[in-house]
């Protein structure tokens, strides 16, 4: 049975899963998507750009935000706030626009619950623990005590990937992108 079409197209995964390189290289593939860029508190890193790969937000701004109910989802992760906009969601609705999301997994759940049509979820997964501690090592972005932390949240969102439409290994990262290139070609025809 082939699967419904639909408009929201969520990836999530563990903190140095590769969510974002599987993103990067869908949108290179399928020129018609649109990024979902969503807000946070967090710094930004190097090279990263205000309103494309983020919206860098100060607490202040983002505690409004919640307040007037401008977000389908956030959370707090390693205490910075992450969120996505209602605004930008519901243009691309309205524009027919298919909108790819990278976001954690309780983000994840929560757009599908906010819109449980238009929404199908994919989980790239590291092939082990011990390789997704050395992704993170690799990355040298984060503190001793952040990689601990991303590490403990890896498991508990590991363990949520069976509510996910399609599970995808990330072990070799060619096969990695293929298989999510095939799963994407079949909800977007």
């Amino acid at each position: 049975m082939k699967p419904q079409h639909k408009q929201l197209i969520v990836l999530s995964a563990p903190s140095g899963g590769g969510k974002t390189t599987v993103a990067k290289h869908l949108f290179t593939v399928f020129p018609q998507l649109t990024f979902s860029v969503s807000a946070t508190t967090r710094h930004i890193r190097p090279g990263e750009i205000d309103g494309k790969d983020y919206y860098f937000l100060s607490h202040e701004e983002f505690q409004q935000k919640i307040t007037a109910g401008d977000l389908l989802e956030y959370e707090v992760i390693f205490g910075n706030y992450y969120g996505t906009l209602k605004s930008s969601v519901q243009r691309a609705l309205n524009r027919g626009e298919v909108m790819v999301f990278d976001v954690d997994v309780k983000g994840a759940l929560s757009l599908r619950k906010a819109f449980p049509d238009d929404t199908v979820l994919i989980f790239i997964t590291p092939p082990t623990m011990d390789e997704l501690e050395k992704r993170l090592r690799s990355r040298r972005t984060e503190s001793e005590e952040q990689i601990s932390l991303r590490l403990e949240r890896a498991a508990m969102e590991m363990e949520q990937c069976s509510e996910f439409d399609k599970v995808i290994v990330n072990d070799k990262l060619t096969e990695t992108l293929h298989e999510a290139e095939g799963f994407l070609s079949t909800i977007l025809t």
